[in-house]
């Protein structure tokens, strides 16, 4: 499995017989700077409607788009989609957001969309177990710096992939708060940043524990 991260929250993660999943596909401008999407997929996620995360027409390929809560199928796989919040006021301030859960090559991911609280009991159970883990980790818009943290000790993922945080690619005029991940990583020694966007994951060479990947900002 191949991870390419395209900038915000959006990953193209493509399997080992070339099918491509893209997630929270981004809108480029209104703050946001990163190369406009020029991808084609197969199935596309979307954790929630705002512009930054659910440009879904942008995405090549006639692909299938999998929004909101349930389990539900595409090109073989079952994505499990589990009701969360965009904020720490159940949804008061900024709605609600979709936490995505489904299996490639033997590896399961989960991608917390722009989660924005800690996860209870009862959310971390539904989520189960994770291998890779695409955490929010900037605030702001997010769950801060210290829930993301929590977050990622809950699920205690063999991968975790920061991501929406503070880049030279993002206007703090319109982000304004948002921070970047060294943050998030502090104290931690399990850190492994990568001079690439992209990176390949086997199912049997992942670590034991939790290691923290940071990719490049494309």
């Amino acid at each position: 499995m191949k991870v390419k991260w395209l900038g915000h929250a959006c990953f193209l993660i493509t399997s080992d017989a070339g099918l491509k999943i893209i997630t929270d596909p981004f809108s480029a401008g209104g703050g946001i700077n990163y190369p406009e999407i020029q991808e084609s997929a197969d199935v596309v996620l979307s954790s929630h409607e705002h512009g930054d995360h659910s440009n879904t027409a942008a995405i090549k390929g006639k692909p299938q788009i999998i929004k909101g809560v349930g389990v539900k199928e595409a090109k073989g796989i079952k994505f499990k989609g589990i009701e969360t919040y965009h904020d720490d006021a159940k949804g008061a301030k900024r709605g609600k957001n979709t936490v995505f859960v489904f299996e490639i090559d033997g590896i399961r991911i989960c991608h917390l969309g722009d989660l924005g609280h800690d996860l209870s009991n009862t959310e971390v159970g539904e989520i189960g177990k994770v291998d890779v883990l695409f955490i929010p980790v900037g605030g702001f818009y997010t769950c801060d710096v210290q829930d993301a943290k929590s977050v990622c000790n809950k699920l205690s993922p063999k991968i975790a992939i920061p991501m929406h945080f503070k880049t030279p690619k993002l206007d703090t005029g319109v982000f304004g708060a948002i921070v970047s991940c060294d943050e998030f990583l502090t104290g931690k020694t399990n850190v492994d940043r990568r001079n690439s966007n992209e990176i390949e994951l086997k199912a049997g060479q992942l670590p034991a524990s939790t290691r923290i990947i940071v990719l490049m900002p494309p």
